[in-house]
């Protein structure tokens, strides 16, 4: 299956066709603007997937904290 995928990779020519495709139909002035949006669009995906991931840790921690709490809790008569 990953030999499938090596060989449906495009070679030297390839990318040089593909590349020079994109010159053609985008110009060298939108190039730059075309790569700042998806540079930004890296940067917002990569802030929003650390807030999920930093949210997810904090909800496991205030589980772990309740949990250790009500473990520890003594009631006084």
């Amino acid at each position: 299956m990953f030999t499938n995928f090596l060989i449906s990779m495009p070679g030297g020519s390839e990318w040089f066709l593909i590349i020079l495709a994109v010159l053609v139909l985008f110009g060298g002035r939108k190039i730059p603007e075309f790569m700042r949006g998806l540079g930004r669009g890296i940067r917002e995906f990569n802030d929003a997937k650390s807030n999920v991931k930093k949210e997810l840790e904090e909800g496991m921690n205030e589980k772990d904290t309740k949990a250790a709490g009500a473990g520890t809790s003594t009631t006084q008569h």
